[in-house]
């Protein structure tokens, strides 16, 4: 495989993870802010940095969310927390990032309700 394939193969793999983020929050209203994070654009790691930032900029906005258990294929089930687009982007106002990568994905949650 050469650098191209693998630059392109790379690019369509974020797309389509970006793409499948947004469309569950579509279809369902809800979901974790990492998931949030990834539909703004960002990778899996960094996603998950991010919504650990956010999860304790949430008390701060009085935002809750509504609890519930994630599934993974094969790991054991977990209680996670999701949020609303509305909810996330209160959140995202008061969440201030260094990052540059970081900054624009606040901005896309802020703008995101």
């Amino acid at each position: 495989m050469n650098a191209a394939t693998r630059n392109a193969r790379q690019i369509i793999r974020q797309r389509t993870r970006t793409q499948r983020a947004a469309a569950k929050i579509r279809r369902q209203g809800v979901a974790t802010l990492a998931t949030h994070c990834i539909a703004a654009g960002l990778g899996v790691k960094e996603a998950r940095t991010v919504a650990g930032s956010l999860r304790k900029s949430a008390p701060k906005a009085g935002v809750t969310g509504q609890a519930g258990i994630s599934y993974a294929k094969n790991a054991k089930a977990r209680t996670c927390t999701r949020y609303t687009p509305a909810e996330v982007a209160a959140i995202a106002v008061i969440y201030r990032p260094r990052k540059p990568a970081y900054k624009t994905c606040a901005a896309r949650l802020a703008l995101a309700a």
